[in-house]
């Protein structure tokens, strides 16, 4: 597994291992076996970790995890362990937000994960109409300078709002951000802006909540309801790129690179997304250790110039989704953002 510094001495792999699908909604967790393949996947060199304070018992889990690595591993290895987790206040406490609160929610992280002091904290908000966003990431500095945050990131900020974060003097380590084959949104401003302020991109949705891989290969066209959130929203994203027939075209080219590779479509998919600039790390969502092999793959397939030339030739009829990182899903009345779920603390 590759690895890469993203800071002075802060290292985490190239590949994350992403929390979201052990939070529900996506089948019953059992809890033990969980933190065993959290530990099988810390072994096998994936040894960062992400979720958020509304993933639901995940906190908990990486918290349990944590001691296990430890008392099985020693502390030597837990320290290469990195646990990025989220802040995301609910939309309903937005207008009324205070730092009292902000320091409540960080120590719940904290006591939930074990630690002292949180690896990296990914700040999301929801609505830009309400202005507190620029100083509640200052509560969340002093929370840093007072020992309680090492890192602090953001997710889902569109580009004028992370410069006016850059500008307000609030260095951001890195930005989660939606970026796949099928949502390019990000090449529009977000990669020179990271590239221009030396922070990480990491990328979650590249495998669109499991359409790009084989199971949907040949498949008709699924109605609605889809079986998830996570189908549904990616479907959205499929519909606006131009439609199901394009999205086989690609399927079916993202299987002919990977016979090349002796590997699968979804492993494809991530791995283009990691050689794409200014990419530092990919995200996968993962119930279980069922595809640790295809997981430990993504950062070690070479993919050639002619593999890339063919996957942007079946994309070369796509249209161009609108707006900037995360603009569609922000609309709340519109048919991204009536969807998402906005008060996930009170289970909303």
């Amino acid at each position: 597994m590759q690895r890469i510094s993203i800071a002075p001495g802060y290292e985490i792999s190239r590949v994350i291992r992403g929390g979201w699908q052990l939070a529900g909604g996506h089948g019953a967790i059992d809890e033990e076996i969980a933190i065993e393949d959290m530990v099988a996947f810390a072994d096998a060199g994936i040894t960062t970790f992400d979720c958020a304070d509304i993933y639901t018992g995940v906190e908990d889990l990486i918290g349990r995890f944590r001691l296990r690595y430890r008392d099985m591993q020693g502390q030597a290895a837990l320290d290469r362990i990195r646990v990025h987790t989220k802040f995301v206040p609910d939309l309903g406490v937005l207008p009324t937000i205070t730092k009292a609160y902000v320091e409540g929610v960080i120590d719940t992280s904290r006591k939930r994960l074990n630690m002292e002091r949180l690896d990296l904290v990914q700040f999301h908000w929801w609505d830009y109409e309400m202005p507190a966003w620029l100083e509640t990431l200052g509560w969340l500095k002093e929370l840093q300078q007072d020992g309680r945050i090492d890192k602090i990131s953001a997710t889902n900020f569109d580009s004028d709002h992370v410069t006016a974060i850059l500008d307000g003097g609030i260095p951001l380590t890195s930005l989660q951000l939606q970026y796949s084959l099928l949502d390019r949104r990000p090449e529009k401003r977000m990669v020179e802006l990271a590239a221009r302020h030396d922070f990480a991109l990491f990328c979650y949705g590249t495998v669109a909540g499991g359409f790009l891989s084989d199971r949907w290969l040949g498949k008709t066209e699924p109605e609605h309801p889809l079986e998830n959130r996570s189908l549904t929203k990616y479907k959205l994203i499929i519909d606006d790129l131009g439609g199901w027939e394009l999205f086989q075209a690609l399927l079916s080219t993202l299987r002919k690179v990977a016979d090349r590779h002796a590997t699968d479509i979804a492993t494809i998919a991530s791995a283009a997304m990691l050689r794409r600039p200014g990419v530092t790390a990919v995200i996968v969502g993962a119930r279980n250790r069922d595809h640790l092999a295809s997981n430990l793959a993504i950062s070690n397939i070479v993919l050639s110039d002619a593999d890339l030339a063919e996957i942007e030739t079946a994309l070369a009829g796509a249209r161009e989704l609108e707006g900037d990182v995360y603009t569609l899903e922000r609309d709340r009345t519109g048919r991204h953002g009536s969807i998402m779920k906005y008060n996930l603390n009170k289970g909303e």
